[in-house]
């Protein structure tokens, strides 16, 4: 199998947890996120009363930023085990134990 460098899927998947977090802070910003999740919600069968905080700056960068890294790790970790499964030394194995066979 394909190997996956685990930089630049912790960078991919680190970008678009940042950038859909970003929209959501610009939804807010802008005073658009209310009705956005109200129609979210409505289609998932929810009915709930809730109400959003102000927008604040320093909250919606830490908000990117925190969700930025967290989807980095996410990446990267998931890279690591792919490739460790995917393995030239580990693929026999496995499709050994998968198939139930005995090894030679």
């Amino acid at each position: 199998m394909r190997h996956i460098n685990p930089t630049k899927a912790g960078l991919s998947v680190g970008s678009v947890l940042g950038i859909w977090h970003f929209i959501w802070v610009s939804l807010v910003a802008v005073g658009w996120a209310k009705p956005v999740l109200d129609f979210i919600l409505e289609l998932h069968f929810i009915q709930m009363q809730f109400g959003l905080a102000p927008f604040a700056l320093g909250t919606a960068v830490t908000l990117v930023a925190v969700t930025f890294a967290i989807g980095v790790i996410l990446g990267s970790v998931f890279a690591v085990v792919w490739n460790w499964l995917s393995s030239e030394t580990r693929a026999p194995l496995l499709l050994v134990k998968s198939r139930g066979l005995r090894e030679a």
